[in-house]
């Protein structure tokens, strides 16, 4: 009996955990919306749990999701019904760099911008050097974008926290949706330093 309760009290703590780690998707999924780093309907965001990935639905919209509404895919590249089109490489993501938890795509506007050029983008300021000193870019035709896009970001972010697809936006991983959502804060705040100090006629 007390096993059987133990047993139990195992399971509804860890649906309340996935309960947890599936708001917490959707609230940093609307954050990134709601401070101009996403329009509402664009980017999508995923957080790995053991061999479970749970994604964003193609074309959700970041003021109304609902945790029914996250897709569930799989480590061993399944993806499920309706996930988002980036939903392969989230899975590559995870698959390449097993310390990555959270993958979240932005599309934050003076990082678009600055890169446009297609070069490594290198932080002006003390703080975006301190945290990346050089933001690597991917190169892609867009009408390649599909094919080959989960492969080179998963490579990147094997080694790097954060990546920019040119003339797309931005992929961050992190062991946590925070760590995560701070890079790609922080990325879009140094673009747009550099952005402002052009302007300027400082840099």
């Amino acid at each position: 009996m007390m096993a059987a309760r133990l047993i139990q009290l195992c399971d509804t703590v860890g649906t309340l955990y996935m309960m947890n780690n599936k708001q917490e998707l959707i609230q940093y999924y609307r954050w990134l919306r709601q401070y101009g780093l996403n329009d509402s309907h664009s980017g999508n965001a995923s957080i790995r749990d053991n061999d479970t990935i749970w994604v964003t639905p193609t074309g959700a919209c970041a003021d109304t999701l609902h945790e029914d509404q996250l897709v569930a895919c799989y480590l061993d590249g399944h993806t499920g019904e309706g996930a988002s089109l980036d939903a392969p490489l989230h899975i590559q993501v995870y698959q390449a760099n097993p310390q990555a938890n959270a993958v979240l795509h932005s599309h934050g506007p003076h990082t678009v911008a600055l890169t446009l050029n297609g070069e490594d983008f290198q932080p002006i300021d003390f703080e975006g050097q301190y945290y990346f000193q050089t933001v690597p870019v991917i190169n892609i035709d867009y009408q390649d974008y599909v094919t080959q896009a989960p492969a080179r970001v998963a490579a990147k972010l094997a080694e790097q926290p954060i990546t920019v697809v040119r003339g797309h936006g931005v992929y961050a991983q992190a062991a946590s949706l925070n760590l995560a959502y701070k890079w790609t804060c922080s990325l879009e705040l140094s673009a747009k330093t550099a952005f402002i100090a052009r302007l300027a006629g400082k840099a």
